[in-house]
């Protein structure tokens, strides 16, 4: 039987959980006090990605996909911007970019992501 070890978790949902060799992520939202600059957002956003992989023996080449919402479709240049910096060439995950109302207006810029673990 698979063991799966909850990260974080609440009374709605974990931030994240581990369950085999991979690690999934909730919609990952900038920490107050970011403003609303969707670059900035963004890279708040990946800076939590990096913790969370290094916290679970993982860094950002092992991240199998990602799931971008973007508050307005317009940003997606900016949101890119952040991306393109953070990423390593040749080891970009496959990933989906789509507009969607998020859960407070103060959010521009949701990620959520699936990683394989180390050994």
């Amino acid at each position: 039987m698979t063991k799966i070890r909850r990260i974080d978790p609440g009374p709605r949902l974990s931030e994240a959980l581990v369950c085999g060799d991979r690690l999934y992520t909730s919609g990952l939202v900038a920490d107050d006090g970011i403003g609303p600059s969707v670059y900035l957002q963004t890279k708040d956003i990946l800076r939590q990605i990096d913790s969370l992989l290094q916290k679970n023996r993982a860094d950002k080449t092992k991240i199998l996909k990602a799931n971008i919402w973007l508050a307005e479709i317009g940003s997606f240049e900016e949101m890119n911007k952040a991306w393109d910096e953070w990423v390593v060439p040749g080891q970009t995950p496959v990933r989906a970019t789509v507009e969607a109302r998020l859960a407070d207006p103060i959010y521009r810029v949701e990620i959520m992501f699936e990683a394989l673990l180390d050994d």
